[in-house]
């Protein structure tokens, strides 16, 4: 096979026109090659065999490439209507990753009620507080997990800010 890779690449050159290109079909036709030798008939015109092989190496891999399209500045790729499924993963990750910075009795109410289901009354008994203990705990969780997210500013996310802005009077200018 060594003795006939010169002709081989210069039969690979006249059919695609690049050196480069050349010796990579030179390449992929030896070890195809190679890994097929046993369907190679003795006493017949190993040259003939190889050329054959790079041919049908050359012309599945222009036929493959006939069917890619060429988008280097993403512009088809965004307009695919359906993402991968690696952002969601990354999601369920930062989510978790958030639920881990609540304080423990912020934790414990939002997957009461968020995951679980629970009823406001339902998570008070539990927990052996008030309602309003239960509905201030999930807000603050709530404000919280948002702000960890990045979806919230920090200042957006405290309740009491929020409340005692919302009950400052205003004023007459």
């Amino acid at each position: 096979m060594v003795a006939q890779m010169p002709y081989l690449r210069a039969f690979a050159i006249s059919l695609c026109g690049s050196h480069s290109l050349a010796d990579d079909l030179v390449q992929d036709t030896l070890v195809k090659a190679w890994s097929h030798a046993d369907s190679f008939q003795p006493n017949t015109n190993l040259r003939a065999w190889l050329v054959t092989i790079l041919r049908n190496t050359y012309f599945s891999s222009y036929r493959k490439l006939s069917r890619e399209v060429q988008d280097s500045d993403n512009l088809l790729a965004l307009q695919i209507p359906v993402k991968g499924g690696q952002e969601s993963a990354l999601t369920l990750s930062d989510v978790q990753t958030a639920l881990d910075k609540l304080a423990p009795e912020h934790k414990e109410i939002l997957l009461m009620i968020g995951i679980t289901e629970l009823s406001y009354e339902e998570a008070a008994e539990i927990c052996g507080v008030a309602i309003g203990t239960v509905k201030s705990r999930l807000n603050r969780a709530r404000a919280k997990l948002a702000e960890h997210l990045g979806l919230l500013a920090p200042s957006d996310t405290d309740p009491a800010v929020s409340d005692l802005a919302a009950r400052r009077p205003s004023r007459a200018i």
